[in-house]
Order: structure tokens, then C-alpha cells, then sequence
């Protein structure tokens, strides 16, 4: 099977690092004029080189924006008024004792990691089906179903993503537009490195902290390793196809085994 999505334009959220990078190489390298995203014009103009890096002769764009505003989602809008696929990556993490967490905290968890993609979905979603054809996901997290006790305001926004993506597909059907969730698991970025430290303690080599983090953080993992970005990327990249043309409204899992279900 070959990957193809030549004349389609694709737009990644939260792209500047990360899983979102990881996506925006594999779309461009499967044919997609790719629009990238971070908060400011320099990280956006690295990403975009990177991901031409990794893709020669891919149309790569960037987009300075704070998409978890409503302005951050203007500025997108008004730069890329049509997309044909678009994944809503953009999220924020860290641990923090569930009786600490404040309202203000909440609340801005709420904004990033669901309403930024609320905001683009509304947004994008009418043209796609007008079209008769269009790609939205949702890049979920196994915390979506296994709420982490370290980070639940984390967890509760990635259980609220599953509903939005059910939602909008409802609101597409028969339209020739997927919507769909993809549940990552554990996954080695930055961040988690940093995430695994302080859960662990920085005085190990990464290799075995990594060990002692899966043995003692995420002992469900049937990997039992974290998941490298490339192998969410290589799930988005497959649900953006025309590959995946039957699959709409569900929560995909690329967690490595992590939730303890049959059923996906």
C-alpha cells in the first residue's frame, strides 16, 4: 500500500516539537502541502525546515499562532481559510497532586487541549464537507481511558476528546469526511523525557530511567518501552488517506498495548 496525498493540504497543531513534528514529516513525505504550528514565528519557521529537511520538495508552511485563543485561531484561519486534513494536536501535560490543581489551572487545560480544537473543527469541518471529502483527528492519549492520578486534569481533557471526535463524525456522516481519534501511549519526546526524570530522579542514564519510569509508571505497557513519535505519525498518516475512507468515529489506539481492553 502506498500512502498518498498529493493536492491535499494538511494542517498540524502544536508542530513545532514532539508527536506534532513527527506528523508533519510523515504527511509531507506522503505528498501534502503541510501548514506547521507553534506560539511564535521562530518555532514555527524551524519546524517548517525541519519538516522540508526530512521531505525535499515539500510545500511547507509556517504559522505563528496561540491556537488556544480565540485570536491564536484568527490568525490561522485568516492564513489557511481551507484545509483538507487537519490534526489537532496541540496539548499540554504535567503532574501535579489532584487536590492542587486550581480552577485557573483547569481552565486552561480546558482551553488548550480541547477547545483549540473545537475552535478549528467548527472552523474547517463545513468546507471539508462541502468538498465531499476531509480528514480530522484528534490526537488523544491512553490517559483518556486510564486517568493517570499524577495528572487527571491531563486525563480528563483527553476523555473529553474522544466525545468531541464521536460528535463531529455524527455531524459529518455521509459526507465523505472521517473524524477520528488517536489514543497514543506513552511516547518519547521531550517532554516525557523531562515528565520521567522527575518521577524517577535525573542521577540515572536515560536507558534506565526509561526502564525504571515503564517498570514503576506505566507497567501496563505490553511494549514496555515508550513509543517512538514516528509510529503515532505512521497512524495519522494512514487515517489522513484515502487508505482509511471506512474508518470514522473511533478512538484508534496506538498505545503499545497500554489499556488492558479487547475492544478498542
Amino acid at each position: 500500500m502506498r500512502i498518498d496525498l498529493e493536492g491535499r493540504t494538511a494542517l498540524v497543531t502544536g508542530s513545532a516539537q514532539g508527536i506534532g513534528l513527527a506528523i508533519a514529516r510523515a504527511l509531507a513525505e506522503c505528498g501534502a502541502s503541510v501548514v506547521v504550528n507553534g506560539r511564535s514565528a521562530e518555532t514555527s519557521r524551524r519546524a517548517a525546515e525541519d519538516v522540508r529537511a526530512h521531505a525535499p520538495g515539500a510545500e511547507v508552511t509556517g504559522v505563528a499562532a496561540d491556537l488556544a485563543t480565540d485570536d491564536g485561531a484568527t490568525t490561522m484561519l485568516d492564513a489557511v481559510p481551507d484545509v483538507d486534513v487537519l490534526v489537532n494536536n496541540l496539548g499540554i501535560f504535567a503532574s501535579q497532586d489532584p487536590l492542587e490543581i486550581d480552577d485557573d489551572t483547569w481552565r486552561r487545560y480546558l482551553e488548550v487541549n480541547v477547545l483549540a480544537g473545537v475552535r478549528l473543527t467548527r472552523a474547517y469541518l463545513p468546507g471539508m464537507m462541502e468538498r465531499g471529502w476531509g480528514r480530522v483527528q484528534f490526537i488523544g492519549s491512553d490517559s483518556a481511558v486510564a486517568i493517570p492520578t499524577e495528572m487527571i486534569h491531563y486525563g480528563v481533557t483527553k476523555t473529553a476528546l474522544l466525545g468531541v471526535s464521536r460528535g463531529f463524525a455524527k455531524a459529518a456522516a455521509g459526507t465523505g469526511v472521517t473524524v477520528n481519534s488517536v489514543l497514543a501511549g506513552p511516547t518519547h519526546t521531550g517532554g516525557v523525557e523531562t515528565f520521567a526524570r522527575e518521577l524517577v530522579g535525573d542521577d540515572l542514564p536515560w536507558d534506565e530511567t526509561q526502564r525504571v519510569f515503564m517498570r514503576e509508571h506505566r507497567p501496563q505497557s505490553l511494549l514496555q518501552r515508550l513509543i517512538e513519535p514516528e509510529e503515532i505519525a505512521h497512524m495519522v498518516a494512514y487515517l489522513a488517506s484515502p487508505l482509511a475512507s471506512a474508518t470514522t468515529g473511533a478512538a484508534v489506539r496506538v498505545d503499545g498495548g497500554y489499556v488492558d481492553a479487547i475492544v478498542p
